[in-house]
């Protein structure tokens, strides 16, 4: 039976730096052991309890990931200087980090916009073209339609700031050069539920409570350029397709043929989406 270990106070790093100490993690679980230096990635895979013998019930495994590999490229070129990005990128990056900055961001969100930025600007030129190519590898095989980059973060870190730094991040560029395909102004949020949606509401640069000025996300003579993005929030079920004529329940039963109601509305052949503000 694994040992239970109680650690009086859990917080050994400042969220403003980079992790510089953890607590160590053996077979057996946490311990309350405080190791120099930041915890690889790695992760727990549950494993079925034998009927006989008695090994641990979780296998800790600390194989060093994609993710692991694209950190230490990541911190890097952080430590070189941020070689190879636009100049608005450049501008972002020591904006979000000045010394004086009355609302320090986390770490951790300065290192998300980091990975994305390093990913979509600089990995393809400095011999790194292998990550994107995983990465759409990887989407091929979980859904060939949707290209998806995600990063895993902890609850409290920060996540809505962190997608409002990604929009003030494509946007600007995509508006200070239009032809670079990198970039985009337009931006699509599909949310679980009404509540979510309606919380996100702090992504809309119209908004008086909006990220980009509240938490000082962008520079005082950029707050007008974000005014000429594209932006849609939404719940998911927008897209679930809908009854297009009323009719009792009996009526629709004789009328099914197959699986395929007559009175439910079909995809449009096009694709087009159905959403608010954009087409009909």
């Amino acid at each position: 039976m694994a040992k239970t270990v109680v650690i009086e106070n859990p917080i050994l790093n400042s969220p403003y730096e980079e992790p510089r100490r953890h607590f160590l993690f053996t077979e057996e679980g946490i311990t309350d052991q405080v190791v120099d230096g930041r915890r690889i990635s790695s992760y727990f895979v549950p494993i079925p309890r034998p009927k006989k013998k008695s090994p641990k019930q979780l296998s800790f495994d600390t194989e060093w990931t994609v993710d692991r590999i694209e950190e230490k490229r990541v911190a890097l070129w952080r430590k070189g200087g941020y070689l190879g990005v636009t100049r608005l990128t450049a501008h972002l990056l020591e904006y979000w980090q000045r010394p004086n900055r009355e609302r320090k961001l986390f770490f951790c969100q300065i290192e998300a916009l980091e990975t994305a930025i390093y990913i979509t600007e600089v990995a393809s030129r400095y011999g790194d073209a292998w990550i994107e190519n995983e990465l759409r590898r990887a989407n091929e095989d979980a859904n060939p339609l949707l290209y998806r980059i995600a990063f895993k973060m902890a609850t409290g870190s920060g996540k809505t700031l962190v997608m409002a730094m990604l929009i003030a991040w494509h946007a600007l560029n995509k508006l200070a050069n239009p032809q670079d395909a990198r970039f985009s102004d337009a931006f699509l949020i599909v949310t679980p539920g009404i509540t979510i949606r309606d919380r996100l509401r702090v992504l809309l640069p119209n908004d008086p409570t909006n990220y980009y000025r509240q938490h000082d996300l962008v520079p005082p003579d950029l707050i007008p350029e974000l005014g000429k993005i594209k932006l849609v929030i939404t719940n998911f079920h927008t897209f679930l397709l809908r009854e297009r004529i009323a009719a009792g329940k009996l009526t629709k039963e004789l009328l099914k043929q197959g699986e395929t109601s007559p009175f439910t509305e079909t995809p449009r052949p096009d694709g087009a989406a159905r959403l608010p503000g954009i087409g009909q």
